[in-house]
């Protein structure tokens, strides 16, 4: 009887653990809609965000699930792209707020800038100080960093091209047709890129012998008796490639429709206290972000720092190179004015990202103090960009 018993906990126990999200997540949304509904705009927005986040957690998972059967580099691409995808759709969202309020535009362009700050100090500087914390040192690829802060530095040298244009005495028509042209750049540059990763340059993104040694040991070391072990049985495991991927593209669904009441009450929020827009832009990169933070937290504690800079920088070279061309396009297709014209804060933040990025992980190993000093950049960052 007892164990029967403590066969049920066990499955109720497993059941909260692996499916939490989804419900927190749908039930979030729905009470979205109700406060957005009876014009409780702040109820609304909150319960927004933390549906999308929770879903967001959901495709995370799912993605992990997909990438882990496609193995390195394949795997980190999948995770990287799932989530630039929400990204994507939230503030494409967000955007169509700017045909009623033209000012929206430039929370969307603090949002493309905060999602590669967010993924550069936030995601790598948690997940670097939390396994540096374990594990004192850890070990990946160099040459994964070197690849992309050299392909992040070009990027953020390409978006400087309209906003310098943008401060002699060019007209708009000569900063759209740039901009255009620089997404145009930006999207073949992103081609390139993902031949060099998935086909010529492959080993560039995989973990160095020594750091996969290491993450083996323990692995093994911290394996429990497997008489002891119960069996998870998630369902999305039992899904085939096909069923993962349709199972992303249903919860990018339902949080594309939380994403609504996201955009519509929270900039009519933002605009009612004074936010900043990059401020505004920053919230919106957490809560798109949120999930790759907590994939990125758990593999730095499992010793695959490896997966930490594949996500972090994979994620933020894809943000410039997919989501600028891709919001561009849309937002064009939708009659809103789109250009590239970032300000001086964001441009300026993004380089000095990519150079502690280069600097921190350059050498192939980490620990804690790097993590710590990602996180007091991102710290000064929101400073500034509330009161800017």
């Amino acid at each position: 009887m007892e164990t029967t018993i403590k066969k049920q906990d066990n499955k109720l126990k497993y059941f909260i653990e692996d499916y939490w999200d989804i419900f927190l997540g749908i039930v979030s949304i729905l009470i979205a809609f109700y406060f957005h509904k009876f014009g409780q705009g702040g109820m609304a927005t909150l319960f927004a965000a933390i549906g999308i986040g929770s879903l967001s957690l959901t495709v995370s998972e799912v993605a992990e699930i997909l990438s882990e059967r496609l193995q390195e580099p394949y795997g980190s691409f999948v995770l990287t792209l799932s989530a630039v995808i929400v990204e994507i759709i939230l503030l494409y969202i967000i955007l169509l707020q700017a045909v009623a309020d033209p000012e929206v535009v430039n929370t969307v362009k603090g949002g493309i800038i905060s999602a590669i700050i967010v993924d550069m100090n936030v995601l790598l500087g948690l997940a670097v100080f939390l396994g540096g914390l374990k594990f004192v040192e850890q070990t990946h690829n160099k040459e994964t960093s070197s690849a992309y802060t050299t392909i992040l530095f070009v990027t953020a040298a390409a978006l400087l091209v309209p906003g310098v244009l943008s401060l002699g005495k060019h007209t708009p028509n000569i900063i759209e047709e740039a901009s255009i042209a620089i997404a145009v750049l930006l999207m073949a540059f992103y081609i390139v890129i993902l031949v060099f990763q998935t086909r010529t340059h492959t080993h560039f993104f995989k973990s160095t012998a020594r750091s996969r040694i290491f993450r083996l040991k323990r692995k093994i070391a911290e394996q429990k008796d497997e008489n002891e072990e119960e069996e998870d049985d998630y369902i999305f495991e039992k899904f085939n490639m096909l069923g993962l991927i349709i199972s992303i593209f249903v919860f990018i669904i339902i949080i594309a429709l939380g994403a609504e009441v996201f955009a519509h009450d929270g900039i009519k929020l933002a605009k009612e206290y004074g936010v900043s827009a990059g401020l505004s832009g920053l919230i919106i990169a957490i809560v798109a972000v949120a999930p790759e933070i907590v994939t990125a937290i758990k593999a730095a504690k499992n010793d695959e720092i490896q997966r930490v800079v594949n996500i972090a920088m994979g994620a933020s070279t894809v943000s410039i190179l997919l989501t600028v061309p891709i919001l561009m396009t849309l937002a064009y297709a939708s009659g809103i004015r789109f250009t590239l014209d970032f300000n001086p804060l964001e441009i300026g933040a993004l380089i000095l990202t990519i150079i502690l990025a280069w600097k921190t992980t350059d050498e192939g190993h980490t620990n804690y103090f790097e993590g710590i000093s990602h996180l007091m950049f991102f710290a000064a960052y929101t400073i500034i960009a509330a009161y800017f």
